[in-house]
């Protein structure tokens, strides 16, 4: 991989992680069209890496919310910030469960399969244009709807269902603030990505050569501005309700992705 392309998939992951056209889908999209050829131990780390950048980048954009979390956690009461911090512990356990038993089979869906992620594209835009449609409240997050928000956000492990996507057009379905719905929906990853990275740490799985460190710094940088750009217009377009946009081009590109699988 060169730095060019680096840059490329970096841009693509800062983008697509916050707007809901599957940022997982997007890179296995793109690898195909690249022809990257990388071993899958330098793959992962490339992919690591890129996520990194953008939790860095939704802990920039929400320094402010974050800080006040803790803030209220150290007060050691039943407070907004702790309710707030339970609910985002209670949303990850759906993903992180699939991700400890079943990760081989997660990581069979990756590595080429276009046709699965053309289908799962076609999936999101669907969730995208009904939640686009449903009536806008003012409701917060409940300890329940931390519970169904997390299942979106497990089944959006699969490549072309958009994590974000998936994860907000749940909470506006589910009668959630629009503008609510977008921040949980960014803060609720930060530490599953944190967690995983860790993860590969601690069991050696990542893998950092010499001869990719350029690539990996050229993606990481080009990942994390595309991050914060992403983050901010999207809240704001979860506030005018442009959701069906983003609806109508992940069934182009799923059709396209379809298509070319089945001539392939």
């Amino acid at each position: 991989m060169d730095i060019l392309e680096a840059i490329i998939l970096g841009i693509i992951q800062g983008l697509t992680e916050f707007l809901p056209v599957s940022s997982s889908g997007h890179l296995e999209l793109a690898k195909a069209i690249l022809g990257d050829t990388s071993v899958p131990e330098e793959s992962l780390t490339f992919t690591v890496v890129l996520h990194f950048a953008t939790a860095l980048s939704t802990i920039v954009i929400f320094r402010k919310e974050i800080l006040e979390i803790f803030k209220g956690l150290l007060q050691f009461k039943w407070n907004e910030e702790f309710k707030f911090s339970l609910k985002i512990i209670i949303s990850m356990i759906p993903a992180v469960a699939i991700g400890l038993l079943f990760e081989e089979q997660l990581e069979s869906f990756f590595g080429g399969k276009i046709l699965l992620v053309g289908c799962m594209l076609l999936l999101t835009a669907l969730l995208l244009l009904l939640a686009d449609k449903a009536k806008n409240t003012e409701k917060k997050v409940s300890f329940f709807n931390a519970v169904i928000i997390g299942v979106s956000q497990a089944i959006a492990m699969l490549p072309g269902i958009s994590r974000s996507g998936a994860t907000i057009s749940t909470s506006v379905l589910l009668g959630i603030d629009r503008t609510r719905a977008a921040k949980f929906s960014f803060l609720m990853v930060v530490p599953l990505i944190f967690g995983k990275i860790g993860k590969d740490v601690l069991s050696g799985d990542l893998n950092f050569q010499s001869s990719e460190m350029m690539p990996i710094i050229a993606g990481f940088i080009a990942a994390f501005l595309a991050g914060l750009l992403a983050c901010k217009w999207m809240i704001s377009l979860v506030k005018k309700s442009k959701l069906s946009y983003f609806s109508i081009y992940c069934a182009i590109v799923g059709f396209i992705a379809i298509g070319y699988s089945l001539l392939n």
